[in-house]
């Protein structure tokens, strides 16, 4: 029995939505997300920081807490409701919520209101937004690209953009790891799509 190979035509009558589409477009968006201007509040002296976010957005601090690991910045990553009682004067809690409305990730906002700590949000607006402005939390609204899912690059080239000045990432990381997206890129795009792959 021969198997007939998907081609491009195939792919785009089950992807309905045009996912594969903007996974083309990852790079751009990446590089475009980190070449971004921010208001960025000037923050010092931070030895913890604490990644708060669910699902893509809990990624985000995975991702990040991975490329601190050569540093001796401590990093906690909470994905649900609570802050680790370490959280002082010298912590930095990001909070990111990409639709700007999930539960846990507004909870740990507003429970770290309470603490010493100094606080940055990040969503496309929502609940976060009008909380953030309510309480004078540095807000930083980050387009959110086609579907939550699709927006994980835009919303970690955002999130290494806002931090680079405040914690200790290196632009020469960041750097390779936009060359890395290009070449990938160029080995699994759609315009690469043949028969024999």
């Amino acid at each position: 029995m021969v198997t007939k190979r998907m081609d491009l035509e195939d792919i785009e009558r089950i992807d309905s939505q045009k996912m594969l589409r903007v996974y083309d477009m990852w790079p751009e968006i990446a590089k475009e997300n980190y070449g971004q201007e921010f208001s960025k509040p000037e923050f010092k002296d931070i030895d913890h920081v604490v990644f708060s976010g669910m699902g893509g957005s809990g990624t985000i601090g995975d991702i990040i807490s991975s490329i601190l690991s050569k540093n001796d910045i401590h990093v906690s990553i909470v994905k649900g409701y609570l802050l680790p009682k370490t959280v002082d004067s010298n912590t930095l809690i990001v909070t990111t919520s990409i639709s700007g409305n999930t539960k846990e990730t507004l909870t740990t906002l507003n429970n770290s209101i309470e603490t010493d700590a100094k606080v940055l949000a990040l969503s496309s607006g929502g609940i976060m937004e009008e909380f953030s402005s309510k309480h004078n939390i540095p807000f930083f609204k980050i387009e959110q690209t086609h579907s939550p899912r699709a927006s994980l690059l835009g919303f970690l080239y955002s999130s290494l953009n806002i931090l680079k000045e405040i914690i200790p990432i290196q632009k020469n990381d960041v750097e390779e790891s936009l060359s890395e997206l290009n070449k990938t890129q160029n080995k699994i795009s759609t315009s690469n799509l043949n028969s024999n792959n």
